[in-house]
């Protein structure tokens, strides 16, 4: 994402107390595995599944950086406590699966508004170094709950470098795709379905969807952490992939020569037939490098500083890898597809990694 990443990333984070929410999902844990490459001083994991921070627990026996928290992000005391000396926060915990959104909307008023608006509010009044939210696609044009809670943590966020007075606490988002074979994602859902020996279901064959593998999820968070001033938008470019072919490739990889049905289902509530990157307002305000689109803050509305930067004067220049204003705007309607050679090839490198 950036260039000379680890050597950044390194600096943000070596010596330093380190919070990641949401630690137990599949960002959450390959982001704690790299951190601990470049040596935190404290790297605190917290999860609300009881059964999974056990499992991290374990898998971090014997490891003296790490402290592995049980607690609910909705839990304002507990927040305290979690935040309590931490330099950097990773916010990886939310809800994000639309269907469910849809049908449980209170559900993810709570955790994704709520209880980002409390967090946003203990580092600030514990004067933590860097707050980096992960918002989603889905955030663009919103047409589900999920996405319109992603759209309004994104303002939160960006309005926290104005309202946090004194303390030193820098805030900026970034915005996911869809992350190849995360826990409850398209990909594990379809493999499941072809093993089973069908049907596997399709939204819709000409459906696309921006997809970024694992490792691209935690580069983006780190890339963040090292370029943010204050209230960007960190947004990767990522890999446009019809679900026609991700589906034919599936079938290829796991149904071992049997034959297995495809069924289209039709749009279910909140999905959209495409996704975008950037809306059109947005554009504007937005740099990109080679992998990486950065959305600066509303400024007129109110000013603030951070870094020691006047930020309305921000400009291009302040970023890493010499930024340039975008080109155009990114929908998967519009780019050009990963052809159905390089899905499966991306699909089988990340099984070889065990992330599919």
């Amino acid at each position: 994402m950036l260039k000379n990443l680890d050597k950044k990333a390194r600096r943000e984070i070596q010596d330093k107390a380190i919070l990641v929410t949401g630690a137990a999902g599949t960002i959450g844990e390959a982001l704690a595995d790299r951190l601990l490459q470049f040596k935190p001083r404290v790297l605190r994991l917290l999860d609300h599944n009881e059964e999974e921070v056990f499992y991290l627990g374990s898998k971090y026996k014997g490891n003296k950086a790490v402290r592995v928290l049980l607690g609910d992000i909705r839990d304002r005391d507990r927040m305290v406590r979690a935040v309590h000396n931490i330099d950097v926060i990773y916010h990886a915990a939310a809800l994000k699966h639309v269907g469910i959104g849809e049908y449980n909307p209170f559900e993810v008023v709570k955790t994704n508004l709520i209880a980002l608006q409390g967090l946003i509010e203990c580092a600030i009044d514990e004067n933590v170094g860097k707050f980096i939210f992960t918002s989603s696609d889905k955030a663009v044009n919103p047409t589900n709950v999920m996405g319109g809670s992603k759209f309004v943590g994104e303002r939160l966020v960006t309005a926290g470098n104005a309202m946090r007075g004194r303390s030193r606490t820098i805030l900026c988002s970034t915005r996911f795709g869809n992350v190849l074979g995360s826990s409850g994602s398209v990909v594990p859902v379809f493999r499941k379905q072809v093993e089973a020996g069908g049907p596997l279901t399709i939204t819709r064959a000409d459906m696309t969807r921006f997809f970024m593998t694992t490792d691209e999820s935690v580069d983006l968070l780190l890339a963040a952490a090292c370029a943010t001033l204050g209230g960007e938008l960190f947004v990767p470019k990522m890999h446009a992939v019809k679900l026609s072919d991700l589906a034919e490739c599936m079938i290829e990889i796991f149904s071992k020569g049997k034959k297995v049905k495809s069924v289209e289902v039709g749009l279910q509530a909140g999905e959209k037939h495409y996704e975008e990157l950037i809306s059109e307002h947005e554009t504007a305000r937005c740099v990109e490098t080679r992998q990486l689109l950065i959305v600066m803050p509303y400024l007129h509305d109110f000013t603030f500083t951070a870094a020691g930067r006047d930020m309305a004067k921000l400009s291009a220049e302040q970023y890493p890898d010499n930024p340039r204003p975008v080109s155009g705007g990114y929908s998967s309607k519009d780019a050009k597809p990963l052809s159905k050679a390089q899905v499966k090839k991306m699909l089988l490198r990340e099984l070889a990694k065990g992330r599919v």
